[in-house]
């Protein structure tokens, strides 16, 4: 295709694009959009194959036929006969719907694109609706994660914008028990490979972990997902909770460690503020007091913390800002030296706060 040449597709709205993600090869990510592409046909709908790598697995290859397949682009390299997914003759016949397995896949040197997922822009673009898949450890932002787990330097990658240019994201996910199940039976590599991905790859505790990296990747873009097409007065409330901390050892640590646990059990982002008012301002403070300060926002940074600190000559005012800012639904602080009712009666600005947040729908949670 001549690219100086006006595209045949320039007036087609961009192709809808579905990934399916897993936690590692084997769980049936090819499988599952085999039968999606059989229904598809089933119900009249123009979807071919581009490209499907099947690694020899039995129940994945029964899938394919009845199929209609794009042919392959043969290419010699190194004295090789390879093939790769021919990006010109998808673009030409132009179906509705077309799979296109093993995103991260790099592409013989010398092709039209260096890699899969660029292939995949390029159908998009021209309108194609594409459904394709890739694993968690492919993906650019987590790749060190995925390293410290396996020990495994992942080359192949996706850059997240392909995660954000989806309309859908959809997990498949297996139990450990049942991927090391699947790779004993032969149903992911041929059975000279089982023993030593056993001993490498295929932990219970290295495969848990990728599940959980992949349950959170596909939440985080459904999340997404609802935030951009879902009216907001509709939305679920999603929990950011903030710590409000003093110079007090004591009480600050025990506010940080009890946030740290509720944000932990809702899943949710959480913040540290420490209002620094003039009196506790740098060569005022007391050092005892600097320093417990210093180890307290250290042990928020260690349990996941932002940690916001401010200069300010009221606290409340300053907490109300934080709790615009950051979107803040619930305020953790230490339980007061007097009771909270007498607070309300003396302090103005306490019930301001109060008042403050209410209107903002934020709770305010009081540590004992």
């Amino acid at each position: 295709m001549d690219k100086s040449s006006p595209s045949p597709f320039a007036n087609r709205s961009r192709g809808k694009f579905k990934i399916y993600i897993g936690m590692s090869a084997g769980v049936g990510k090819s499988y599952r959009m085999l039968q999606e592409a059989h229904s598809l046909l089933h119900n009249g709908v123009n979807i071919q194959i581009g490209y499907v790598e099947t690694h020899g697995r039995k129940e994945t290859e029964a899938l394919v036929a009845g199929l209609p397949l794009i042919p392959r682009r043969q290419v010699f390299y190194k004295g090789k006969l390879m093939e790769e997914m021919d990006l010109n003759t998808v673009l030409l016949l132009s179906p509705e719907w077309v799979i296109v397995d093993e995103l991260a896949h790099t592409n013989i040197p010398g092709s039209r694109n260096e890699k899969r997922w660029q292939d995949v822009q390029e159908l998009l673009k021209a309108g194609i609706n594409v459904i394709s898949a890739v694993n968690i450890q492919h993906i650019e932002s987590i790749n060190h994660h995925v390293k410290a787990i396996t020990g495994v330097d992942v080359h192949e990658r996706v850059p997240d914008v392909m995660l954000q240019l989806a309309d859908e994201v959809v997990n498949i996910d297996l139990t450990a028990d049942e991927l090391i199940t699947r790779l004993k039976e032969g149903k992911i590599y041929e059975a000279s490979k089982v023993d030593t991905a056993l001993r490498n790859f295929f932990q219970p505790d290295k495969i848990l972990q990728l599940r959980e990296l992949a349950l959170k990747e596909v939440a985080t873009q459904v999340e997404r997902k609802v935030e951009t097409e879902v009216p907001r007065a509709q939305q679920m409330r999603h929990e950011r909770f903030l710590a409000c901390i003093s110079t007090n050892e004591e009480i600050a640590r025990k506010v940080i460690r009890k946030t740290a646990r509720l944000a932990a059990y809702y899943h949710a982002d959480w913040k540290v503020l420490y209002v620094q008012t003039p009196s506790e301002s740098t060569g005022r403070i007391n050092l005892a007091l600097q320093r417990h300060l210093i180890n307290n926002m250290k042990l928020a940074t260690e349990l996941g913390a932002e940690v916001i600190q401010v200069q300010h000559t009221n606290i409340a005012e300053a907490i109300i800002s934080t709790v615009k800012e950051k979107e803040i639904t619930t305020i953790c602080i230490g339980k007061p030296h007097i009771s909270l009712f007498r607070i309300i009666l003396r302090t103005n600005i306490f019930n301001q706060l109060l008042k403050t947040l209410s209107s903002h729908e934020t709770d305010i949670v009081i540590l004992s």
